[in-house]
């Protein structure tokens, strides 16, 4: 599938979502143009919907399952498999997570799902990403055990921007935009198939990305042409103002 053609000049634009399974809980966003960060918090579908229409990025990596075990037609059938391939995939590697099917997840599956559709009608491309599974590949902590420690692990691999303020949505956010730019950089890994869960490749967990790394875009289109839509140059400037009023700083 044709991609756009890219300004060679532009980095390449990733806006990561952490999303809530409920609008009634905060949604961690973090646009990341080129390695250096911009988060944000959003409550309702409108206020994502909008940075990823702002930001026109490649990629959408979203915190939530986006597909169904197999033998299922809705989160609610109560048919079919309880686990995906990519799940299994998670359980071989030691990865811990709550399966899709049971308690709260099914909210967040079900939110999940209906988001990826508004963003590919929007010409976007969403992939599922894991960013607790990808802070263990990178021997990072995840933000409920050591939000510090998280944050001092992201800016070792390159990003710019994360201020000591941030939540831990945020943080997971961050970890999902870093993990979508690592597959455009060909350091990503499907699991389950290219409809499953994107990962960060463990053979180059312990390679950071400097500030030059960047995409031509023949090389993005050759590394998504298969899954991708049609998509759009990053553009600059925001309309959504950080939340920025309750967080609480991180120790240096």
């Amino acid at each position: 599938m044709v991609i756009s053609v890219l300004n060679k000049r532009k980095p390449v634009v990733v806006v990561g979502i952490d999303l809530a399974g409920s609008p009634r809980r905060p949604t961690g966003l973090c646009l990341l143009r080129g390695l250096t960060a911009h988060t944000f918090i959003a409550f309702n579908d409108e206020d994502i919907l909008r940075l990823v229409e702002t930001a026109r990025p490649m990629l959408v990596p979203i915190d939530a399952p986006l597909s169904l075990p197999n033998g299922r037609t809705s989160i609610h059938d109560r048919a079919g498999d309880h686990l995906r391939d990519c799940d299994r995939e998670l359980l071989r590697r030691g990865i811990r997570f709550f399966p899709i099917t049971l308690g709260p997840m099914r909210m967040l599956t079900a939110r999940g799902l209906a988001l990826k559709d508004k963003i590919e009608a929007m010409g976007y491309q969403p992939v599922e990403c894991y960013p607790g599974g990808a802070q263990d590949v990178w021997s990072l902590p995840r933000q409920h055990q050591n939000r510090s420690g998280l944050l001092s692990g992201l800016r070792r691999l390159g990003i710019k921007g994360l201020n000591r303020t941030i939540t831990g949505d945020e943080l997971d956010a961050a970890t999902a935009a870093l993990v979508g730019r690592w597959l455009l950089l060909g350091k990503g890994c499907w699991l389950g198939g290219e409809n499953g869960i994107l990962l960060p490749s463990a053979s180059t967990a312990d390679q950071p990305e400097s500030s030059n790394s960047e995409l031509t875009h023949s090389r993005v289109a050759r590394i998504v042409r298969s899954t991708a839509r049609p998509s759009r140059a990053g553009s600059p400037g925001l309309s959504i103002t950080p939340w920025s009023s309750k967080k609480k700083a991180l120790p240096e």
